[in-house]
Order: structure tokens, then C-alpha cells, then sequence
């Protein structure tokens, strides 16, 4: 949440900035004020444009991977029937499960029904002690 603020406020100040400039620019040609050295040169500026849009650019495709890796990470699924406490698991990736449907690895479709319950495990939950094997399924 502060980091939409501060991003804000950046905006904000950049955009006074830019709009001092311009008012600075028109006095200066009309002869109301001398003309002044800038403060920043301008080629520094450009740097500091490109880097920031570098800085993006990076972070926008380390989202991108993160987001890619995350769906495409395997995890263990268990059904549990609310009436009989019948628990089935099944190995799914994480991005093929969309409300009460999931795909398997081996491409079966499974659609919940009402009384049936989902239970995601994280990922290295299926390698401890206590959890049914990875092979575990119908």
C-alpha cells in the first residue's frame, strides 16, 4: 500500500517538475527572467529514464516467470465427501485447478460436486512423512 503512495507522490513531483521546467522555458523566451544553467544535466537524466525503464522491464519479466513457474508447479489435491469421508488424492498442476474443476497430470478432467471439499498441499508436503505417496490416486 505504500508503495502505490510513494509510486503516486513520484508521479505527482515529476510531473511539477516537468511543468516548472516549461513555465521556466516560456518566461525565459519571452525575456522576463535570465537563463540558468540546468540543474541536472540532461544526458543524466536519459540515464535515469533508461534505467528505470530497464528496472521495469526486469521486473515485469521476473512477474511474468514467477507467475509461469507457479502454475506450472505440481501439487497434491485431496477430495474429501463431506457425507461419506471418502479422501481421494490426485497430483495436479497448480494452474489447471479452476474453481471446482481440475485437470491431472495424466489429463483426467474432475469436476467436485456439492458436498465434495478441495484440499491443496503445498508442494513438498507429497515428499514428507505422513502424507500418501506421490502415485496415490484412483
Amino acid at each position: 500500500m505504500i508503495g502505490k503512495l510513494l509510486l503516486t507522490l513520484l508521479v505527482v513531483l515529476g510531473a511539477y517538475g516537468v511543468l516548472r521546467a516549461r513555465w521556466h522555458r516560456d518566461r525565459v523566451a519571452r525575456g522576463l527572467e535570465p537563463a540558468r544553467p540546468p540543474l541536472v544535466p540532461r544526458g543524466a537524466i536519459r540515464l535515469a529514464a533508461a534505467i528505470v525503464v530497464a528496472a521495469m522491464a526486469l521486473g515485469s519479466v521476473l512477474g511474468l516467470l514467477q507467475g509461469w513457474r507457479q502454475e506450472r508447479e505440481v501439487v497434491q489435491v485431496q477430495v474429501v465427501n463431506a457425507n461419506t469421508g471418502q479422501l481421494t488424492t490426485y497430483r495436479v498442476r497448480r494452474g489447471s485447478i479452476q474453481g471446482r474443476r481440475l485437470v491431472t497430470l495424466d489429463g483426467r478432467q474432475i469436476r467436485l460436486a456439492d458436498v465434495e471439499r478441495m484440499i491443496i498441499l503445498p508442494p513438498d508436503s507429497a515428499d514428507q512423512p505422513g502424507f500418501p505417496p506421490r502415485s496415490a490416486g484412483p
